[in-house]
C-alpha cells in the first residue's frame, strides 16, 4: 500500500520571543499561517527495513532528516514491525524559515498513521511530534495558529478576513541560517530577547476582524534583529519590496526567506520580477496565495 501527501510550508506572520527559560528554550508567541507551497511525500510499506530517498541531494538520508527520526518514532511508538520506503520531493527551499523539514517531520507522523488505519490517537501524535521539533505539531493540522510556550502550544484559527485575497511573495536569497545560531545570538539584543507579551494575540484579533491596513506596523520578528546585523541584504530587501508596494515584509522565522504581503498574486508575479530585475536571477522566488491553493512560484 502506497499513500502520497502534500507538506505544506508555513510563515511566522509574528514571532516575538518573551525570554530565556530554565529548560534553556525560548518563550514565545507566534503566529503561523500555512503557506500554499508543498514537498511530496510518498508512504510504502514493504517487508522490512526503513528505506529513505529524496530528490535534493543536499539533503541527508539517515537519521540526521527528521522524516527518518518521525518514521522510526512512529514504529517505535506503536509496535509496528513492517518495513517502509519513503521518497520526499522537495520544493520548499531547506534552512529557510519556511517549517519544510517540520512539516515533512509531522506529514510523515500524518501520513504513516492513517497508512496503518490510525493507531495513534491526536494527542499521541502531537507528543511525538513534540519531540520531533518545536515547529512539528503545528503542521499535525491545516489552518492559522497562535503558537506559544516553545511552540508546542497550539491554538488552531480559522483562515482571516484581513488577509481574504491577498498573495504572497516568497524570497530565499540563496543561504541558509541556523536556527541555533539565531536564538544564541539574541543574548546580543536585550530588547528582541526580552520581548512585550501580547503582540500576537493583538494580531490575531486585528487580522480576525478583518483589518489588514496598515498591515506594516502589526508584523514582527525578534530574530530580524540578530540576522540583520550579519545579513544586512536581506533588509535591503525588504526596503526594495515595500518601495514596489508590498503592503507589509518580514522574515520568516529564524530566515532567510523573506516574505512580502502583496495585493494579489497579480501584484506579487509583477513584483517578483521587478525584484529579479533589480537583484539579478540567483535568488529563488515564489508567489503564492495567503489562504490556501496552489503555488503561483518557480523554484
Amino acid at each position: 500500500m502506497t499513500l502520497k501527501q502534500q507538506s505544506p510550508g508555513k510563515i511566522n506572520l509574528l514571532l516575538n520571543i518573551l525570554g530565556r527559560r530554565a529548560d534553556g528554550f525560548h518563550e514565545l508567541e507566534s503566529v503561523f499561517h500555512p503557506v500554499a507551497l508543498y514537498d511530496t511525500l510518498s508512504c510504502q510499506t514493504t517487508a522490512q527495513g526503513l528505506e529513505f530517498t529524496c530528490d535534493d541531494p543536499r539533503l541527508p538520508t539517515d537519521d540526521r532528516n527528521l522524516v527518518c527520526r518521525a518514521a522510526r518514532l512512529f514504529l517505535a511508538a506503536t509496535g509496528i514491525t513492517a518495513g517502509l520506503r519513503l521518497h520526499l520531493e522537495k520544493r520548499i527551499p531547506p534552512g529557510g524559515g519556511l517549517g519544510g523539514g517540520s512539516g515533512n517531520a509531522a506529514h510523515t507522523l500524518r501520513g504513516l498513521n492513517a497508512l496503518f488505519d490510525r493507531p495513534l490517537t491526536d494527542p499521541q501524535l502531537h507528543e511525538l511530534a513534540a519531540r520531533l521539533g518545536s515547529d512539528v505539531p503545528f503542521f499535525l493540522q491545516d489552518r492559522p495558529a497562535l503558537v506559544t510556550g516553545r511552540g508546542e502550544h497550539i491554538e488552531p484559527l480559522d483562515f482571516f478576513p484581513g488577509l481574504r485575497g491577498r498573495g504572497l511573495l516568497l524570497v530565499h536569497p540563496g543561504f541558509g541560517i541556523s536556527t541555533a545560531w539565531a536564538y544564541q545570538q539574541l543574548a546580543r539584543f536585550p530588547q528582541a530577547l526580552n520581548g512585550q507579551p501580547g503582540r500576537a494575540r493583538q494580531l490575531v484579533e486585528r487580522l480576525q476582524a478583518g483589518d489588514s491596513e496598515p498591515l506594516a506596523g502589526a508584523l514582527f520578528n525578534s530574530l530580524e534583529a540578530p540576522v540583520f546585523a550579519k545579513y544586512p541584504v536581506l533588509a535591503l530587501y525588504q526596503e526594495f519590496l515595500r518601495a514596489h508596494g508590498a503592503l507589509a515584509t518580514l522574515m520568516s522565522g529564524s530566515g532567510s526567506t523573506t516574505f512580502a504581503v502583496v495585493e494579489s498574486i497579480a501584484h506579487g508575479k509583477t513584483l517578483a520580477a521587478q525584484f529579479k530585475r533589480r537583484f539579478g536571477s540567483t535568488c529563488w522566488t515564489a508567489v503564492v496565495p495567503l489562504a490556501g491553493g496552489d503555488a503561483e512560484g518557480a523554484l
